[in-house]
């Protein structure tokens, strides 16, 4: 395996290869949808780069209720990766996927967003959303390395190796893949779940929205406009425009990105348009009937697009809170021969079969 890989490489099958959410935008590619265009790098490099170091035995031998030392190990990790240096064949495919991407959307400087896809992630089991670094508005072949490494540092961050310990995760079914994609200069962005995340409702799909980059919307530092609109009949059942008042865009100068107010005369409208909310509703629908499953996504209102493109995803994966309690119900559900046994597979035992 060659340590990038083109979206247009990728599918749901190569989790392995280049994580969840570099997988998840392949399918979503595959599939037809508008995705801004990338490439991962893959498990393959991580392993050249970081699997040799022996992290993986140090995490596990962490006890998860221990904070201090968890704490202070992480910090020696992290940094041990970071100035790990980068095997020349994996530096050079990078510079190489970089400047073809650039190339074929016609700056040598491309911004793009460089994103954590861990193997583990974005299951429906187990989702590590937010608990991995992304870097927004990276310009130039130097700084996507630096983000890469950032990337793979992340991954033994206090609050990732928390969750794997809690969760029991084995380290050794562990790698980190990276996404590289071109940037989206978003007027407005934000999430949307194919099913109501406060009730389960599958009927209908919500969409959060606010102006600028979806980072302050994932963040929590705004408040965003909420819509629950019908998957049946397209109407807004529930419409609330917030005061939102702050927003995260891109720095002056193209590199990094800023956070600020939002002018006063954003505040209090609408981010997105009726016309904007029929077109997220009527994506959301086509990438769940793809997947079979209820989804979590990001998506994008881009600036300036052609008529009927501006709305991209950014990524997709599997609902998981709602997910879980369903599989919890059925565990419960599932007929046993004795009313009892129900009780006994709660605290471990087996049910009985026999009279």
């Amino acid at each position: 395996m060659t340590p990038v890989l083109r979206f247009a490489d990728v599918g749901r099958d190569d989790v392995a290869a280049v994580g969840g959410k570099g997988a998840g935008l392949g399918e979503l590619q595959r599939a037809g949808i508008r995705v801004p265009d990338g490439f991962v790098v893959t498990t393959v490099a991580f392993g050249d780069a970081v699997a040799a170091l022996g992290l993986g035995a140090r995490v596990a031998a962490l006890d998860a209720g221990d904070a201090a030392a968890i704490t202070a190990t992480c910090a020696e990790l992290r940094a041990t990766v970071a100035a790990a240096p980068l095997p020349p064949g994996v530096a050079d495919a990078v510079v190489a996927g970089y400047r073809e991407l650039a190339a074929a959307c016609g700056a040598d400087d491309l911004p793009v967003a460089v994103r954590s896809s861990a193997t583990s992630e974005d299951g429906a089991a187990d989702s590590f959303a937010g608990l991995q670094d992304t870097y927004l508005w990276v310009r130039g072949a130097d700084r996507v390395l630096d983000a890469v490494r950032r990337c793979w540092a992340s991954l033994y961050s206090v609050e990732s190796v928390t969750y794997r310990l809690r969760r029991g995760i084995p380290e050794d079914d562990l790698a980190m893949a990276v996404v590289v994609q071109q940037m989206v200069d978003a007027r407005s962005s934000g999430v949307m779940f194919t099913r109501s995340p406060l009730t389960g409702d599958r009927s209908v799909v919500a969409i959060d929205a606010s102006w600028g980059l979806g980072s302050a919307v994932v963040s929590g530092e705004v408040t965003p406009d909420a819509f629950v609109v019908s998957k049946v009949t397209g109407e807004v059942a529930r419409r609330t425009v917030a005061t939102k008042t702050r927003w995260h865009r891109p720095a002056p100068d193209g590199d990094g990105v800023v956070e600020g107010d939002v002018p006063d005369d954003l505040r209090d409208v609408p981010s997105i348009s009726d016309d904007e909310i029929a077109a997220l509703v009527a994506v959301a629908r086509t990438v769940e009937a793809h997947h079979g499953c209820p989804q979590d996504i990001e998506w994008a209102v881009a600036r300036t697009a052609p008529p009927g493109e501006a709305v991209v995803l950014l990524q997709s994966r599997p609902e998981t809170v709602w997910a879980e309690k369903d599989a919890a119900a059925a565990r419960v559900a599932t007929p046993t021969p004795r009313a009892y046994d129900h009780v006994l597979n709660a605290l471990g035992g087996k049910p009985r079969t026999g009279a």
